[in-house]
C-alpha cells in the first residue's frame, strides 16, 4: 500500500505542477503549442533533453548490454557530449537566427519543398515504427517486472505488459496532445530530477551492500570479479572491428558513431525542438551543454548497474538481458521506495513518449498539413490538427508495441540499427545543406533515397559482415558523394544565406566555449582511462 501511495503522491505532484505553470500560457497559436511559447530557459532545456533521450530502452536496454558485453556502449553517451557542443556553437545560432519550428523548414529553404517534405515523412514514420513502440514496450517490462501488474490483477505476465502499455501510452498521450511542449517540457525538469536520484539509488546501494557499507570497496569488488568488463575499447573475443555481430566496436567512433550523433543531438526533431523554443540563444546553449554534462554522468545510471548485475548474477541471464535491470532494482531497492522508483520510471517513459508524439504533430502540422493540404490554415486549427495526429499515432504506437519482444541483442541494439535507415540520410542532407554550397535539390534527394535503400539491402537484406556503425559512416560517405555528382548534372539554381529574422536574442552565452572546451577533455580523458584497464 506504501508503495502504490509513494507511486500516486510523486505522480500527482509532477501533473500538477506542470498543469500549474501552464496557467496562464496561450497554447492555441502554433509557437504557443509546438515551441512553449519560445520561452524556455536552460536548467529547463537541459531537463527535458535528458529525459526526451533516456527512457526505459535506456535503463533496462544499455543496463542488459553492458551485463553481458562490458563499459563498451558507453560510448553511447560520452560521445553525445562532443555533438551536444557542436550543436551548441555551431548549429543552434544558425536554427534561431532563421526562427525555424521544424527542421524540414531549412530544408526547403536551402534546397526545395520536395526535399521538405520526404523528410518529414521520414520522421514521422521513425517516431511512430522505432522508437515509440520500444519506448512503451520496455516502459511496460519494467513496470510489470517491478510492480507485478500481472499479479495485482490476477492475469498473466503478458497481459500485464499489454495492459501497462495501454495505461502508459494513453496517459502520455493526454499529456502531448493537452499540454503541448512547454507541459513535457516542465514534467521533464521535474522527472529529470527524480530519475537522477532514483537512478543513482540503485548502483549505490547496491554497492553499499557489496562493500558492507563502504561504496568504493564494493566497486573494487564488482571490478575484480570481471576487470575487463570495464574497459571501453576492449573487443569482444574473437570479433574483428568490423564483424557484424560485435556490439559495439572501439573503432566505430571513427566511422559512423559521430554521424549519428551529431544527427541526434543537432538535427532530430523531437530533441532540437526544446532548444528551438528557447528564450534566446545564450538558454539554448546552457541547456546543450549542461545536457553535456549530464550525458557524461548519466553512465552511472544506464551502464554501471549492468556490471553490478554481473557481480550478482553472473552469466545466468545472458540469454534474457532485459530482465537484467528489473531484477538488480528488486534486489537492492527497499519497498518503501519502490513506488517513487516506478513513478520515476513512468516519468521517463512518459518523457520520450511525450516528446516522439509532440513533434511528431508538430512536422507533419507545418511540413505536411500547411503545406498541401491547406496552405491559409490558422493556427488554432493548426494546434487542433496536431492534437489530432498526436491521438492517432499514440494508437498506432499501443498496437504494435508488445511485437518488439525478444530482440536478439536486447532493445536498444534493436532500436540503434532500425534508426540507422533514417538518420545517417537525414543528417548527409542536413550537413550537406549546411556546409556544401554545390549540392543542388535533385542532389539532396538522390542521396537522401540512395542512403535509405544502401543500409537496408546492406544490413537487412544482403546481411553483409559489417557492424551497422561501420555501414553509417560508408553509408554517410556515398551520401555525400551522390550528392555532388548528381549536382553536377543538375546543378543548383537557387542561393540560400542565414538571415536573422528577429524572432530571439542571438547573442552567445559567454561561458559557452570554455564549457565545450571542458566536454570534449573530460570525454577524451574517460576513454585514455577506461581505456587501459587491464583484465
Amino acid at each position: 500500500m506504501l508503495t502504490f501511495l509513494s507511486f500516486l503522491l510523486f505522480t500527482a505532484f509532477v501533473a500538477f505542477y506542470a498543469t500549474w505553470k501552464l496557467r496562464r500560457d496561450n497554447l492555441k497559436t502554433q509557437d504557443g503549442y509546438f515551441l512553449g511559447g519560445r520561452s524556455l530557459t536552460g536548467v529547463v532545456i537541459a531537463g527535458s533533453l535528458l529525459l526526451t533521450n533516456i527512457s526505459t530502452e535506456h535503463l533496462v536496454g544499455m543496463n542488459g548490454s553492458s551485463y553481458k558485453n562490458g563499459a563498451i556502449i558507453i560510448a553511447w553517451e560520452v560521445t553525445s557530449a562532443l555533438a551536444l557542443v557542436i550543436a551548441a556553437l555551431y548549429f543552434a545560432p544558425r536554427y534561431l537566427k532563421m526562427g525555424l519550428t521544424t527542421i524540414p523548414e531549412f530544408l526547403e529553404n536551402r534546397f526545395d519543398g520536395a526535399t521538405r517534405t520526404i523528410v518529414a515523412t521520414l520522421l514521422i514514420i521513425s517516431f511512430t515504427v522505432t522508437l515509440l513502440p520500444i519506448v512503451l514496450y520496455t516502459g511496460a517490462l519494467n513496470i510489470e517486472a517491478i510492480f507485478r501488474i500481472s499479479e495485482l490483477l490476477n492475469v498473466s505476465r503478458s497481459q500485464g505488459i499489454w495492459i501497462t502499455i495501454l495505461v502508459v501510452g494513453s496517459i502520455g498521450a493526454v499529456y502531448a496532445i493537452f499540454g503541448g511542449l512547454k507541459m513535457v517540457a516542465y514534467t521533464d525538469t521535474i522527472n529529470g530530477f527524480g530519475l537522477l536520484v532514483a537512478g543513482l539509488l540503485v548502483p549505490a546501494l547496491a554497492l553499499w551492500s557489496i562493500g558492507k557499507g563502504n561504496i568504493l570497496e564494493g566497486l573494487a569488488e564488482v571490478f575484480e570479479k570481471d576487470p575487463s568488463k570495464f574497459n571501453v575499447i576492449s573487443r569482444e573475443p574473437g570479433m574483428g572491428p568490423g564483424a557484424r555481430s560485435a556490439i559495439l566496436p572501439f573503432e566505430v567512433l571513427f566511422t559512423g558513431l559521430m554521424i549519428n550523433q551529431l544527427y541526434f543531438w543537432a538535427m532530430h526533431q523531437s530533441i532540437i525542438q526544446r532548444a528551438l523554443g528557447a528564450v534566446s540563444l545564450k538558454e539554448a546553449q546552457k541547456g546543450l551543454l549542461y545536457t553535456g554534462i549530464l550525458k557524461i554522468l548519466i553512465p552511472l545510471v544506464i551502464v554501471l548497474p549492468g556490471l553490478i548485475g554481473f557481480y550478482y548474477f553472473g552469466n545466468s541471464l545472458y540469454d534474457d538481458l532485459d530482465r537484467v535491470y528489473p531484477m538488480l532494482v528488486k534486489k537492492v531497492l527497499p519497498f518503501w521506495l519502490t513506488g517513487f522508483f516506478v513513478a520515476v520510471m513512468m516519468g521517463a517513459i512518459l518523457s520520450t513518449f511525450n516528446s516522439a508524439l509532440n513533434s511528431a504533430a508538430t512536422v507533419f502540422s507545418l511540413d505536411l498539413y500547411k503545406r498541401y493540404i491547406n496552405r491559409n490554415t490558422g493556427e488554432l486549427k493548426l494546434v487542433r490538427i496536431g492534437k489530432w495526429v498526436s491521438a492517432i499515432l499514440g494508437i498506432f504506437a499501443i498496437g504494435i508495441a508488445p511485437f518488439v519482444a525478444n530482440a536478439p541483442q536486447g532493445l536498444y541494439q534493436l532500436l540503434q540499427q532500425l534508426n540507422g535507415i533514417f538518420f545517417i540520410p537525414i543528417a548527409s542532407v542536413i550537413i550537406a545543406g549546411f556546409l556544401f554550397p554545390k549540392v543542388s535539390a535533385t542532389g539532396a534527394k538522390a542521396g537522401l533515397l540512395f542512403g535509405l535503400a544502401f543500409y537496408v539491402l546492406t544490413y537487412f537484406v544482403f546481411r553483409i559482415d559489417l557492424h551497422f556503425v561501420h555501414i553509417w559512416g560508408l553509408e554517410f560517405l556515398l551520401n555525400i558523394l551522390m550528392m555532388h555528382f548528381v549536382s553536377l548534372w543538375y546543378p543548383r539554381k537557387n542561393t540560400f544565406v542565414i538571415k536573422d529574422r528577429g524572432i530571439l536574442n542571438v547573442r552567445p552565452w559567454k561561458y559557452a566555449v570554455p564549457l565545450s572546451i571542458a566536454l570534449v577533455i573530460v570525454t577524451v580523458t574517460i576513454y585514455v582511462l577506461l581505456g587501459n584497464v587491464q583484465a
